[in-house]
């Protein structure tokens, strides 16, 4: 058993001393063999398990002192793996070794891709830019247009107008003969590398390179950047401007102006909007249009409503539709990281995280010393014979001849053309096809590389990233203790019948069944089906007969409505069938949530304790659970004989402090 020591006097004088001089680290909470537990060891432990730090000093002092006995357990019990040599069993170190490398890509791409990917989208996202652009469109010649791009840009920046020259040679009709503008952008709305280059760019400035898009080659300018406006709420009065409204004295402009008055002379925005606005749908709700965000409106709105403090009411502005009266109600304002990750992620997946990837993978490419037959490569997809992607590979000529063969390395490690096929079999998405040049081989190799560069980033990072080094120390634990319990306690657990009954017979008040009863039941739509029904089977018609024809309960014709043996609180069904005297009696149709039922009582079950053989599986399960604690408290036992651990629990008040 454990021992705790207790200071005396001059113990606890000494205690109170460490309180004010000694360090948080040099304190002890326990110790066994020649091993210690340090206080932020168990403080680091205990807040991972409780959730929190937070949690964690919230907690009790008995739920502190209980949580240390299980863990001296723990430590006990990872000092006996090491002992049994479990760092250097070749299973254990082949699974820990799979799990770092594909866990390890995993942690990879999130931290190093989307999660920065994540906050430079947020960054971006708190500000708006307006923006404008020249594109170019990619012919078959894209030399001729890049280098056309590029004199453009030259001349632009060598001070010539960017308004004109949009004009003659932007390929943006919506924008040219607007000086290119593209109206108020925020990141995650276009492209990447467009976004990219303006927000690096200052207003009134020129970004310096040509951008390339899958849309062509962009030239840049940001014309003017403020801090986003996130979301805000309006209303509007609408008044159309057709002609053929010929029920309207005077034009919507002078209708609209005369609005705009009497809201000035005080009269309610949203009671004219219901009155007056053409928007019938919002009007009803005076002119409410919700939340909403940028490029939601058609330009003018936007461009006005955005300008708009709350509560104030724009002059007329003419669109489309007609001319509006908007009035800003509402605004929400940038919300934190936090409160905004699902939807920047769900973004940044949709826009983003593909560059990021490649561009990462590249990186690592570069680091590893990534090397590509691309030769061999178009030999395969161009095989004389015909192969597919699946066992049928693994008999092939391409296999005998080539399998062997390598096709990339990384870190000088050779990656044979075998292990490519092998890996596009074991994939849903490419298993069974044609490999030839039309195929997505291509594809299938670039998704193994990526994932064998991401391994060979893996099998270090517990070196380099203290994070990802505990998340793999806690999985090693995780397996030596599985393997603890598998050596000490499941492997040790025979389960044998004889025992098992006498276990039975010391315990067989805990297995008993309740109150029960059988009945059958028939189940119609209405109340006079029902009834008429009802009046049959009291005159002497066969219950069994006219459930097998009548009911409505699924499944139930071919039983002949019979529901088996149910506890008598099973449901209203149960409950009436219960409260019926004697087997044959049938009580009056009553009422359901699927329609009418009239029900029969078969039988009634008095409480009873189960036999052996109908309660063998609950007695198995509650003996091997009670052998399974007292193997664990008896392993635990010798550990505490072989350790003799001690706990301190006057210096777990320490804790959390």
């Amino acid at each position: 058993m454990k021992t705790r020591f207790f200071f005396l006097f001059i113990g606890i004088i000494a205690l109170l001393l460490m309180s004010c001089s000694s360090k948080t680290s040099e304190i002890i909470l326990a110790e066994f063999g020649n091993q210690e537990i340090t206080l932020p060891e168990f403080e680091k432990a205990y807040a991972k398990n409780a959730g929190s730090y937070e949690n964690a000093a919230a907690d009790s002092m008995k739920n502190l002192e209980k949580f240390l006995d299980l863990y001296v357990n723990f430590r006990m019990k990872l000092r006996d793996a090491f002992v049994r040599d479990y760092q250097n069993d070749p299973d254990i170190k082949n699974e820990l070794d799979t799990y770092k490398k594909q866990v390890g890509a995993s942690y990879i791409v999130e931290r190093e891709i989307v999660e920065p990917g994540l906050k430079k989208l947020y960054s971006q996202q708190g500000e708006e830019l307006r923006v404008s652009h020249i594109m170019f469109r990619m012919q078959n010649e894209d030399a001729k247009v890049k280098e056309l791009a590029q004199s453009v840009l030259d001349s632009i920046l060598a001070g010539g107008d960017f308004t004109e020259y949009a004009a003659k040679y932007s390929e943006d009709n919506f924008s040219k003969n607007n000086g290119g503008d593209i109206f108020w952008i925020v990141a995650g709305q276009t492209i990447k590398e467009f976004e990219d280059a303006a927000y690096t760019t200052n207003v009134g400035n020129i970004y310096p390179k040509l951008v390339k898009t899958r849309f062509g080659y962009h030239i840049i300018k940001v014309t003017d950047r403020q801090p986003r406006r996130y979301e805000i709420r309006a209303s509007h009065i609408l008044i159309s401007n057709d002609p053929a409204d010929t029920t309207q004295k005077g034009s919507a402009l002078e209708r609209i102006t005369e609005i705009k008055q009497r809201i000035e002379n005080g009269e309610d925005f949203a009671t004219l909007a219901k009155e007056y606005s053409a928007d019938k749908n919002s009007g009803a709700n005076g002119g409410d249009l919700g939340y909403f965000r940028r490029r939601k409106m058609v330009v003018p709105f936007d461009t006005t409503a955005f300008k708009l403090k709350v509560g104030q009411v724009s002059d007329p502005v003419k669109t489309r539709f007609g001319y509006h009266l908007i009035k800003v109600t509402d605004e929400k304002p940038y919300p934190d990281y936090d409160a905004q990750v699902d939807e920047l992620r769900e973004q940044y997946k949709k826009s983003r995280f593909a560059d990021d990837k490649k561009q990462y993978i590249d990186s690592l490419k570069a680091a590893y010393n990534y090397s590509f037959e691309d030769n061999l490569m178009t030999f395969i997809a161009n095989y004389k014979d015909t192969i597919r992607t699946d066992e049928s590979y693994w008999d092939s000529k391409l296999h005998e001849e080539y399998g062997s063969k390598s096709l990339f390395k990384v870190n000088g490690v050779s990656y044979q053309v075998d292990s490519l096929l092998s890996y596009a079999i074991s994939q849903r998405n490419y298993k069974n096809k044609i490999v030839d040049s039309k195929n997505n081989l291509r594809d299938v190799l670039n998704k193994y590389s990526e994932n064998k560069l991401l391994e060979e980033k893996a099998s270090m990072l517990d070196k380099t990233d203290p994070e990802f080094a505990s998340l793999m120390n806690d999985y090693q634990n995780g397996i030596y203790i599985f393997r603890l319990q598998e050596e000490e306690v499941w492997n040790k657990l025979k389960v044998d019948t004889n025992e098992v009954k006498k276990y039975y017979e010391k315990t067989k008040e805990n297995y008993t069944f309740p109150d029960r009863v059988s009945y059958r039941e028939i189940l119609v739509k209405d109340d006079s089906l029902a009834n008429d029904l009802y009046n049959k089977v009291s005159s002497g018609a066969e219950f069994n007969k006219l459930a097998k024809k009548s009911t409505l309960r699924p499944g139930f014709k071919l039983k002949e409505g019979f529901h088996g043996i149910q506890n008598v609180d099973k449901d209203a069904l149960s409950k009436v069938a219960n409260e019926l005297q004697n087997p044959g009696d049938i009580a009056t149709p009553f009422k359901t949530n699927q329609g009418w039922s009239i029900v029969k009582l078969v039988e009634k079950y008095p409480a009873r304790t189960k036999t052996f053989d109908e309660a063998k599986a609950e007695a198995s399960s509650s003996y091997q659970d009670m052998m399974s604690k007292k193997l664990e408290q008896d392993y635990v036992q010798r550990l505490e004989k072989l350790y003799k651990p001690e706990v301190n629990d006057e210096a777990l008040q320490h804790a959390f402090k």
